[in-house]
């Protein structure tokens, strides 16, 4: 009795199956009817063409120097070409002074940078401006920094790394 009930809903299923097919295959149809039948054929492809580059020995038009005038270009410019000490990979706001130590004339500050404590003295370098060290008292370090403007001429400019005084020295009796 199951199986008799079983086959009549089948055929059912299968009726409406083929109807929906029938609006599917019409709708197939219908949407080839506006598709163009040729298709035109791609464009040559040109071969392609070297270029030989040869402005290596152009001035680099990404780097922010000045072009030199024709009757020279001397004045102020920092040396290049000299070896970096290990304070000018910090900017000069990253660098504390924490003292000052004499060892018979000579006057060396001593400069925190990254929890790193250094030795420097009159003639050396710090920050990311060419900093030379100028003087060196109890107080502070003096420098000379070569900056470079927007125009791309080199310029000096005094800066001053001052001793850290500690928040807590307040505080103490």
């Amino acid at each position: 009795m199951k199986r008799l009930l079983l086959i009549p809903a089948t055929a059912v299923l299968l009726a409406s199956c083929s109807s929906e097919l029938d609006d599917l295959k019409q709708f197939v149809k219908d949407s080839e009817k506006g598709l163009p039948r040729k298709i035109d054929p791609l464009p040559a492809v040109k071969p392609f063409e070297p270029f030989a580059y040869e402005g290596f020995d152009l001035a680099d038009p990404f780097k922010p120097r000045k072009i030199a005038s024709k009757e020279g270009a001397g004045g102020l410019a920092p040396d290049l070409n000299r070896r970096k000490e290990p304070l000018e990979a910090f900017p000069l706001e990253q660098l504390k002074m924490v003292g000052t130590l004499q060892q018979g004339k000579d006057v060396y500050a001593i400069v925190r940078a990254d929890k790193t404590l250094y030795r420097v003295k009159k003639g050396n370098y710090m920050g990311q401006n060419f900093g030379l060290i100028t003087d060196i008292n109890d107080a502070e370090i003096k420098l000379k920094e070569i900056v470079q403007d927007s125009a791309g001429d080199w310029a000096e400019r005094q800066s001053v790394l001052p001793l850290l005084e500690e928040a807590s020295k307040g505080d103490r009796k």
